[in-house]
């Protein structure tokens, strides 16, 4: 497992439909290391504070084994960061990753803490208006990390786990979840109480199950 490649960028301003849209999707690779702090990289901004970054989302990761997939389905060469991710992965995919899962890269310490849930920004950036439902129906959506040691991450640096998540819960797993909701009421109850989880999706299957936030 590996770094396939780091990146990062500010927000900038594209158009969306004629109307100026400001969007942190637009990374670039990097060479050399970068450090990551807490809240994320340096050289590093998302537009939406809403609903990007902090400090459960301080990483963005998304798999290189889904590159050639969605180059047939938009028919053009993907370069890296294609789909907004900081970190290009190899050998981490959502089926297998869990919530909570830790892993050692460069020198830093990282966790599991949600999977990315797709936005219409990825539409702006790629085209296909479906594209953020396409994601869904592949649970090939990449996810986020939060920082447990801060440290230094540079392209090609070994992805180590050094802990594996309690309860199993995949990516695949919880992104599916945060699909169908209480029609899967027992596995919501189960993730509600998963500490590791997000605290934004974690209260979010909280609400749809009538509890209190955590």
């Amino acid at each position: 497992m590996e770094i396939i490649s780091l990146n990062v960028g500010r927000p900038v301003t594209v158009d969306y439909r004629g109307k100026p849209l400001e969007t942190g999707i637009y990374k670039m690779p990097v060479e050399g290391s970068v450090q990551l702090h807490m809240s994320g990289f340096d050289g590093d901004g998302q537009a939406d504070l809403k609903h990007h970054g902090g400090p459960d989302k301080a990483v963005c990761a998304y798999p290189i084994e889904h590159y050639s997939y969605w180059e047939q389905q938009l028919g053009k060469k993907l370069e890296y960061s294609a789909f907004g991710e900081n970190i290009t992965t190899a050998g981490l995919l959502e089926t297998d990753v869990c919530i909570g899962d830790v892993y050692e890269i460069g020198t830093t310490v990282l966790q599991v803490s949600q999977p990315r849930y797709p936005c219409f920004k990825i539409s702006q950036k790629h085209g296909p208006a479906d594209l953020p439902a396409q994601v869904l129906d592949t649970r090939y959506s990449g996810f986020y990390l939060r920082v447990l040691r801060e440290g230094k991450i540079s392209t090609g640096d070994a992805i180590v786990k050094k802990e594996s998540g309690a309860g199993g819960a995949s990516v695949a797993h919880v992104l599916h979840l945060m699909q169908v909701g209480l029609q899967e009421e027992a596995a919501l109850a189960s993730l509600a109480e998963l500490g590791t989880l997000s605290a934004v999706v974690r209260n979010k299957f909280r609400k749809q199950l009538g509890l209190p936030e955590s």
